[in-house]
């Protein structure tokens, strides 16, 4: 069982605690001055059978909801985050989209992610209308959905591909494909395929609850923020206090996502405390923008390694 942290309209608040056993997401929305887009994935896994905390986030950020359950075959996202926590280390996370430029070419990215020491692997699902992503994951959605990768296609490479990696898969998926399914028939076939935790960034708030129920009978985790991808030049320095203020009301593991894309990007946000950084846009670009399948692996090997070797 697992347990949802509500997000409130209130005003920002960070200073109540949480009951150990809950699991904790937060996220900060482009809107606020001065503040950074911090994608806080649940990761810790549920020790005790509590109900749901309410805690408040900042405004503009209440489509935040968190589960976490652990899945009958291969690690968990709370298992995987506790094993490299347990080991001193922080957490490599890279994110790539399904289907770009083929899906034949995403498993053989998936298997390399995970022989190259990936913790957690995100996988966009491609969306006609990615409103949360930048310029380099729209266009790599739209080029996945030209070349055919379509939710039931990507289920079932997934399906043949995850029993090989051992680090767990989390699907990035905007609501409105889930929805088109049925969220029960969704959270079934990424239980079936292999999937570990879902990241829904436009989830609506009262949605949540039902989506909840779904992600419990299918063991997935369940995470959903607000905020825009894309790489930055520099990582924004409020993310170090940010993560201080996080770890007041929760000591379960988190992740920093967004902006982030060199080597120097993921060692800061590691000595700031960080137990896991997201590697998104700038990883696409390695397989999106390449002149072949092949080369495009090559490259994102080879980048890959760079951000891998920064980590502690």
């Amino acid at each position: 069982m697992a347990f949802a942290l509500k997000a409130s309209s209130s005003a920002p608040s960070l200073s109540r605690p949480m009951r150990r056993g809950t699991v904790a997401s937060v996220a900060v929305p482009v809107p606020l001055p001065g503040r950074p887009v911090v994608r806080a994935v649940a990761v810790a896994a549920v020790v005790s059978l509590e109900p749901a905390v309410t805690v408040p986030a900042p405004a503009l950020a209440g489509r935040c909801a968190s589960l976490s359950a652990a899945g009958k075959h291969g690690l968990s996202v709370a298992e995987a985050m506790s094993r490299v926590r347990a080991n001193g280390k922080t957490a490599f996370i890279p994110y790539i989209t399904a289907g770009d430029p083929d899906l034949a070419t995403t498993a053989e990215a998936l298997k390399l992610l995970d022989s190259l020491g990936a913790d957690v692997i995100e996988l966009g699902l491609p969306f006609s209308d990615p409103s949360a992503d930048g310029p380099v994951i729209q266009a790599s959605a739209a080029r996945a959905l030209a070349a055919g990768a379509t939710t039931d296609a990507v289920m079932s490479m997934l399906k043949e591909v995850t029993p090989e990696l051992s680090c767990p898969v989390v699907i990035f998926s905007y609501f409105s494909p889930i929805l088109r399914r049925g969220t029960g028939s969704f959270a079934a076939a990424a239980k079936e395929a292999g999937v570990k935790g879902l990241i829904i960034p436009d989830l609506p708030y009262d949605q949540i609850h039902a989506f909840r129920k779904e992600a419990i009978e299918n063991n997935l985790e369940l995470v959903s923020v607000v905020g825009v991808t894309g790489a930055r030049a520099t990582v924004n320095p409020h993310v170090k206090d940010l993560l201080q203020e996080i770890r007041q009301v929760t000591d379960k593991a988190v992740a920093v996502g967004f902006g982030i894309s060199t080597p120097e990007h993921v060692s800061q946000i590691a000595r700031w405390g960080s137990d896991g950084v997201i590697i998104g846009s700038a990883m696409v670009k390695q397989l999106g923008e390449a002149n072949s399948p092949r080369e495009g692996l090559k490259r994102l090997e080879v980048y890959a390694k760079s951000l891998k070797n920064a980590l502690p």
